[in-house]
């Protein structure tokens, strides 16, 4: 299905699931309920085996030459500081336009009878979980990255002749669960439509959900507004680099962004683009462009760390200001290993949220507006791409003898 008839069927079905949202059908209603639950219990199935191996198919993937380390050092620099920067706006912006309950920012505890309990040690010790199999049972997100990474170094300590299958091995299976992936976007109409008729349906009667999801879009929004036009060009500026002369140079590749919801899709553009609309190194963009397109995930940040709060918040959990902060660190984390999954940013905020016992129900009508989310988002994304590109192919230009001293 090519990408302009599939959101040509999203938009047909959020449309159709309006107009049987209010018109309140039983049988509709009965219908959107048990395929929504359907719908949800897939996402979460797939959520956390989906994390583990994209971050083992992302480390191990990487290539040890001395050449790829030099730029891999420069590039993963400017991507750390973009997505942290925009973790950053994104919570600033959650702070001040208030999508749910504020009463996070209280300096006493409160218990919240749906909240995790232990404490800060407990959350530490389960870092390092005593078995295996644990974290996936009890949806430890963070020590199944833990365990991805670890296994993800040991891999490429080894010899080629045995790390070379589990490196195909891994891919392999990263790529199965991607065609999975795959076949529930192919099937995403059909969740759009449960999902709006059941939103629509449920605020009926009241506004107040829809005042609270309107502020939440907002907030998603200017995000990656922030980011995009304001410090993104800045950081640009600092390198005495046009950010008007590289949008214009990488519009091309923007455009095909925002419509493809796709980076890898986009790629053999932003490639051509960085060639010969805004010439950069042959060599840098041949390796940036990719590299950034698995792991420069901004809008992506700024969505998981939103997200996670506003679902969270409604369903009566509270933050302080130390975790708010630290949510700052794990979005950007999280972004950087989604490895351009399919609605990656969707599948892993979804999993944050299985791992600190949330109800999915608000994930469930998010997803009518994750369609449009995602065009912003990949969009943003594409630019942060051409914009470390260009930071890093400038700072080359300008100490051409670093490069050289580093290859020595």
């Amino acid at each position: 299905m090519s990408s302009r008839k599939s959101s040509s069927y999203i938009f047909l079905a959020l449309f159709l699931g309006v107009i049987f949202g209010f018109l309140s059908i039983p049988f509709v209603n009965s219908f959107a309920k048990v395929i929504s639950e359907l719908f949800m219990n897939i996402l979460k199935l797939l959520s956390l085996p989906i994390i583990f191996l994209s971050i083992l198919s992302t480390i191990t993937g990487m290539e040890n030459l001395k050449t790829a380390k030099f730029f891999a050092k420069k590039i993963l620099k400017y991507t750390l500081l973009t997505t942290l920067l925009a973790a950053g706006v994104a919570l600033l912006l959650f702070v001040i336009i208030k999508p749910a309950s504020m009463q996070f920012l209280s300096s006493e505890v409160k218990v919240v009878a749906s909240a995790p309990s232990g404490t800060y040690i407990s959350f530490l010790l389960k870092i390092i979980p005593s078995n295996i199999i644990e974290p996936f049972a009890e949806n430890n997100v963070i020590a199944i990255a833990f365990i991805a990474l670890i296994l993800s170094i040991a891999i490429i300590k080894l010899p080629s002749e045995q790390s070379d299958p589990l490196r195909k091995f891994f891919k392999s299976l990263f790529q199965a669960m991607l065609k999975i992936s795959s076949a529930i976007i192919a099937i995403l109409p059909i969740g759009v439509f449960v999902f709006t008729v059941e939103f629509f349906g449920a605020i009926k009667t009241s506004g107040s959900d829809l005042k609270k999801l309107l502020l939440y879009a907002l907030c998603i929004l200017l995000a990656n507004a922030v980011q995009g036009l304001i410090i993104l060009p800045l950081l640009l500026r600092r390198k005495k680099i046009s950010p008007l002369k590289l949008a214009k140079g990488m519009m091309p590749a923007i455009t095909m962004a925002f419509f493809s919801k796709s980076s890898n899709a986009t790629l053999p553009i932003s490639l051509n683009c960085a060639r010969k609309r805004y010439p950069m190194s042959k060599e840098l963009s041949s390796f940036s462009f990719p590299l950034c397109s698995v792991i420069n995930m901004n809008g992506c940040a700024a969505f998981i760390l939103i997200t996670t709060l506003f679902v969270s918040i409604s369903n009566g959990f509270v933050f302080h200001t130390f975790e708010l902060i630290s949510w700052i660190f794990i979005a950007s984390i999280a972004a950087i290993g989604n490895a351009g999954v399919p609605m990656g940013c969707y599948f892993l905020t979804t999993a944050f949220l299985v791992g600190m016992n949330v109800p999915l129900t608000l994930m469930g009508l998010i997803l009518p507006l994750y369609t449009f989310f995602d065009m912003v988002e990949t969009a943003l994304n594409v630019w942060s791409d051409a914009c470390v590109t260009a930071m890093v192919d400038q700072e080359i230009k300008e100490a051409p003898s670093t490069v050289d001293g580093a290859l020595a």
